[in-house]
């Protein structure tokens, strides 16, 4: 027979029995917060007692009190641990705000950047404290990035054109984003790959064998992801004329075609002029200068890089070409559009002030 008081019953709403399920269901809540919500929910049966929910729910019978308490107390935010005393702060503020000032307005006189060694060492706190502040703040000294603005006088204009083609593409026609991608090697191992296997990383030779190169052209269907593709020797005028001929014999002949491509002098010669005066019902666009990243067709491409070319083996430049097209013949099989989301003036927008950030950076 149980000794001592009656627990007090749980009285539960709506709500927050709802909320205690769903944070026993939920995977991703933390174990502890889930047993939590499992012995809240035992304790609103008024005929169980804390020594039965205890031994249904593998529990001490202390922590059905304890939950049952902080859950009369506090409801469900009795539900979250309690703030715990820590020791207090040896490193001021005024401590952390030198340290972050050190590390974007100065550099070390024999190095290019700060390490947390060498800036440990010039504030006088331990290299802990140093990566924890940097961590807190964003901060990475040792890394950087590149980046490269537009110069086109005409980058607004084009980008609302091919923009407003992805978004809101015309009645009765095809975009098509075209490029190429040039000088893909055939490179073939000095030695076989060493497999993966448990703890180990797939390992190959540093040193390597060329086979020759081919070059890519590639035209992505921006509504149905579908690859149009043809590996040649060159990229000259003439081999994007053929592949343009390639294209065309590809698509419906009753819908028009616009292509999205970039400034390269291979789509603006004379050749290639003629071949799309005879043309009337293909259009082109063309991405700004530096700005590749609007031809969705590079997305293609790096996918092909990772997927296909970066750790392949090539005994030759046929075997290259070999697995290009059944890269694109699998895609095709199961193709998955590229959506894009974003609007021009959104596109305008962050360019705009990301300039402003790097005219006032005073660098």
């Amino acid at each position: 027979m149980a000794r001592g008081p009656k627990p007090v019953v749980l009285s539960l709403t709506t709500t927050e029995r709802e909320t205690l399920q769903a944070l026993v269901r939920r995977r991703s809540t933390h174990q502890d917060v889930a047993m939590r919500a499992r012995i809240v929910l035992a304790c609103a049966d008024p005929h169980a007692t804390n020594t039965a929910i205890a031994h249904r729910l593998g529990v001490s019978r202390q922590s059905v009190v304890t939950w049952r308490q902080r859950f009369l107390a506090h409801r469900l935010d009795g539900l979250s641990d309690a703030p715990r005393s820590r020791a207090p702060r040896r490193v001021g503020d005024d401590e952390i705000e030198h340290l972050v000032a050190l590390t974007l307005e100065t550099q070390p006189s024999a190095a290019t950047h700060w390490s947390t060694r060498s800036m440990a060492r010039h504030v006088g706190l331990s290299q802990t404290m140093v990566s924890r502040v940097w961590r807190a703040f964003g901060l990475q000294p040792p890394r950087q990035e590149t980046f490269k603005l537009s110069r086109d006088p005409a980058f607004v204009d084009k980008v609302r054109d091919v923009v407003g083609l992805y978004l809101n593409p015309p009645e009765r026609a095809l975009v098509l984003c075209v490029d190429e991608k040039p000088q893909i090697q055939a490179i073939e191992g000095t030695t076989p790959v060493l497999p993966m296997r448990p703890g180990q990383a797939e390992r190959r030779s540093h040193d390597y064998r060329r086979h020759g190169t081919t070059d890519l052209f590639a035209a992505l269907n921006v509504k149905t992801g579908r690859v149009i593709g043809a590996c040649q020797r060159r990229h000259r005028s003439e081999e994007f004329r053929a592949f343009l001929d390639q294209v065309e014999a590809s698509v419906p002949g009753d819908l028009d075609v616009h292509l999205v491509l970039d400034n390269a002098s291979s789509h603006k010669t004379r050749p290639v002029h003629d071949w799309l005066v005879k043309r009337p019902r293909w259009h082109l666009h063309f991405t700004p200068t530096s700005a590749s990243w609007l031809n969705l067709v590079e997305g293609w491409f790096s996918l092909l890089t990772r997927r296909c070319l970066q750790r392949g083996t090539f005994v030759s430049t046929d075997s290259l070409k070999t697995a290009i097209q059944d890269y694109i013949e699998q895609t095709n099989r199961d193709p998955k559009p590229f959506v894009w989301t974003k609007s021009a003036d959104e596109i305008l927008a962050s360019v705009k002030r990301f300039c402003q950030r790097t005219l006032n950076s005073h660098h």
